[in-house]
């Protein structure tokens, strides 16, 4: 049988756990793959659901540097094809508009990609519409195959238009997994039905059912456990985060717990030091699921402060309010990008504006203080996700488009 061939930027990845969630369910309803990634992974885990993923990995040269031969000969290999005049065209035109040493790298990969691309591949999709797209576009047009999309955050909001035009034209078809995205795109394509709208959505059955009961905790004695799980990166918001717990009445106890690598956890560990706050928090570093699952099961609010990074870069309809909600945890979160499609302010949840320290203080106190108000958001929101966001109407999508060319 035939495969599809699934390009990401690294694999496995700790923060991508709906990229996973992807492939395991197109295996569960029978897409073959093979996993394209530009990086060997880095993170110090893996998540459960890699471990149960069967398809096979190839690992393109990061760098050139990494593999100079190999490249070498992937670009001899693809001078000789007589497909290799259109494909450099395309690469030429990109790099008359960005010359640099990544769009070479790209090209570089992009014939890596091609020329040891097994003969049952009959398909290329992308995730990401930045960095793996190029790759994986130079490689479709080297190799004689058709591609296509799933476009999510960053490669959208931090690539310029006139790359996101090109792609998206040049696509056979694209998905994306918030409306604020679909409408972005449709309106750059010259062929705006090529966009479909593609929640991931969530597989439920890891997560488990509500607790009953609402926990006491007010913040008068024991401490109320607020918890976030995110990279301590600008878009994520943790520095306003750590500026709304600073102005917290002090008399309130609290608890905050934080998942994730990134680059600026160092600062945001001084930062914290600085306002007072180190021994009231605690950073947990990169974590596997399971951790992710008990921290937020004994936890009493979900905190994440997205907002738009200075770059552009925003997040997309994270995965972990998604997670927290299915497990009754109540979130406080930010009204920016697709936030606003998954929680429903005051109604499965509580949202302030992004960038606002001064707002993010006065739900945290309203919250802390009121667990009822926790327990009946929370209790909402659960019924909310497991009915509107699971991910099997977007898994049966994907596969009936990929069963029509397998």
């Amino acid at each position: 049988m035939s495969r599809i061939a699934v390009v990401v930027k690294g694999y496995p990845r700790l923060s991508e756990t709906f990229i996973a969630q992807e492939i395991l369910g197109l295996e569960q309803r029978g897409i073959e793959i093979l996993i394209v990634a530009l990086r060997k992974p880095y993170d110090p885990f893996i998540h459960e659901l890699h471990r149960q993923i069967s398809a096979d990995v190839m690992y393109l040269p990061e760098y050139v540097k990494d593999d100079p031969a190999r490249v070498a000969r992937a670009k001899r290999w693809a001078e000789k094809q007589p497909t290799y005049e259109a494909a450099k065209a395309l690469f030429d035109a990109d790099f008359a508009k960005q010359p640099n040493a990544d769009r070479q790298r790209r090209w570089s990969q992009g014939c890596v990609f091609a020329h040891e691309l097994p003969e049952d591949i009959t398909w290329i999709y992308t995730h990401y519409l930045h960095t793996p797209c190029s790759a994986a576009r130079y490689a479709a047009h080297l190799s004689g195959r058709k591609w296509s999309f799933s476009a999510h955050a960053k490669d959208i909001w931090t690539s310029p238009e006139w790359d996101l035009r090109t792609k998206i034209d040049d696509a056979a078809w694209g998905v994306t997994c918030t409306g604020v995205n679909v409408k972005h795109l449709k309106g750059l394509a010259d062929n705006p039905e090529k966009v479909e709208l593609l929640y991931h959505g969530l597989d439920f059955s890891g997560f488990p059912e509500p607790e009953s009961s609402a926990s006491p905790r007010d913040g008068s004695g024991e401490p109320v456990r607020l918890v976030s799980v995110g990279r301590a990166v600008e878009k994520k918001g943790y520095d306003d985060l750590l500026a709304a717990l600073a102005d917290i009445p002090k008399d309130l106890n609290w608890h905050f717990t934080h998942i994730g690598g990134g680059e600026l956890s160092d600062v945001l560990k001084k930062e914290a030091a600085r306002l007072g706050l180190s021994d009231r928090i605690t950073w947990c570093g990169a974590q596997p699921r399971e951790k992710v699952i008990s921290t937020c099961q004994q936890a009493d609010l979900f905190v994440l402060p997205s907002k738009l990074a200075k770059t552009g870069d925003r997040d997309g309809l994270p995965n972990v309010l998604m997670e927290a909600q299915s497990m009754g945890l109540c979130c406080l979160s930010t009204k920016v990008s697709a936030i606003p499609e998954l929680i429903q302010d005051a109604e499965t949840g509580v949202l302030v504006d992004p960038g606002a320290p001064d707002q993010l203080s006065e739900a945290l106190v309203g919250l802390i203080r009121d667990p009822k108000r926790r327990f009946e958001l929370g209790m909402a929101a659960s019924k909310h996700v497991r009915s509107a966001f699971s991910s099997n109407p977007g898994l049966d999508r994907l596969a009936e488009k990929f069963r029509k060319v397998l």
